[in-house]
């Protein structure tokens, strides 16, 4: 019998949390924000799915639109806007705590697109691929 919590594909997954939340713009609070939401990743990928971090997309985007620093205006310009384009690839987000507009943002925008927001990497469903990532 088919597991009923196994996905029929693996996932593209938004991965949802503080990122310049709590840091007063603190480029090592920054890193530790970001090493967080990347610590996700691997159980995300464990589980037989794709992660995604919306900052792996932007931030090329922002430095070659001329931003020189987490949170100015160019980084405002398309943190925002690229998160909201990935989302309408994205098969489901994974919300970390924290306290964080942005995730707040994409969590809204996720239920308005229909797609499931999960709040624990044990909630996201398994898929076959599990069986062949390292772990």
């Amino acid at each position: 019998m088919p597991d009923p919590m196994a996905a029929d594909r693996p996932l593209l997954v938004l991965i949802a949390g503080p990122y310049l939340s709590g840091t007063d713009g603190d480029p090592v609070r920054i890193a530790a924000n970001r090493e967080r939401l990347e610590a996700a990743a691997l159980p995300i990928y464990q589980r037989g799915h794709l992660p995604m971090l919306g900052e792996w997309l932007a931030l090329p985007i922002i430095h070659a639109a001329g931003g020189r620093e987490q949170g100015d205006a160019v980084f405002h310009a398309y943190q925002y806007p690229v998160a909201e384009r990935l989302l309408t690839r994205c098969d489901a987000v994974l919300r970390l705590p924290g306290a964080s507009r942005g995730a707040d943002m994409d969590v809204a925008r996720a239920q308005a697109l229909g797609l499931p927001v999960y709040h624990h990497i044990d909630e996201l469903p398994l898929h076959q691929a599990a069986e062949g990532a390292a772990a």
